[in-house]
């Protein structure tokens, strides 16, 4: 293979996976006590998958998995803000990316360190 093409496909992949990674600058990391005074105000989605929702999650969180956010988008209102989470925040950035441009919602949020981090109540 070519140097330069070498090249190009390391720039395109470099690209990729910086652009999953990186936050957007609309998505807000909460710390865990800041999240916790205001998301009962919000739309509290937890984007982790099915099974890892069951094992524990914040109550009244609504299960929307990251693998399902693009068909099950109308789900959200555009008019209330979103406080997402997933186990470690890694998945949010995505979410956030998705609700942003497919559905046009504003205001979201991410529990810092996800739910791992989740010192709060918890429903099994």
């Amino acid at each position: 293979m070519a140097p330069w093409i070498l090249a190009i496909v390391t720039v395109i992949l470099a690209f990729f996976v910086v652009s999953r990674l990186v936050k957007p600058k609309y998505l807000k990391t909460l710390e865990t006590e800041e999240f916790k005074k205001d998301y009962r105000k919000a739309q509290l989605v937890d984007i982790r998958e099915e099974k890892e929702f069951k094992t524990g999650h914040i109550l009244g969180a609504r299960n929307i998995p990251l693998s399902q956010l693009r068909q099950r988008q109308a789900e959200i209102r555009t008019d209330k803000p979103v406080y997402l989470y997933c186990q470690s925040g890694a998945r949010c950035a995505q979410a956030a990316k998705v609700l942003r441009k497919k559905r046009g919602v504003e205001d979201i949020a991410q529990l810092k360190g996800g739910f791992r981090k989740w010192t709060g109540k918890i429903k099994k």
